[in-house]
């Protein structure tokens, strides 16, 4: 699969997931408020995205050929680009 078919390919899923789960932003939001509670202190929804990549990066360092982790890092980012910094 080329980069750019897997680019779009993650857009329709992020697309899939916003129609399932709601805004991007909202949903990461949620995740925050519960990991602040859990953790201790304030997270921050782009902490959220931040650390769900690195969990994706985890898993592919295990298999680096895992295409589900590498577009879910894709998501990710453009998950990322939505929640700001």
């Amino acid at each position: 699969m080329s980069g750019e078919t897997m680019l779009r390919h993650a857009a329709s899923v992020v697309a899939e997931r916003r129609k399932i789960y709601g805004e991007p932003a909202a949903a990461m939001a949620v995740v925050a408020r519960r990991w602040s509670i859990t953790l201790g202190r304030p997270i921050t929804p782009a902490e959220v995205v931040l650390c769900l990549i690195d969990l994706k990066l985890a898993r592919l360092g295990h298999d680096p050929k895992h295409q589900d982790s590498i577009l879910d890092i894709a998501g990710y980012a453009a998950v990322l680009q939505e929640v700001g910094r």
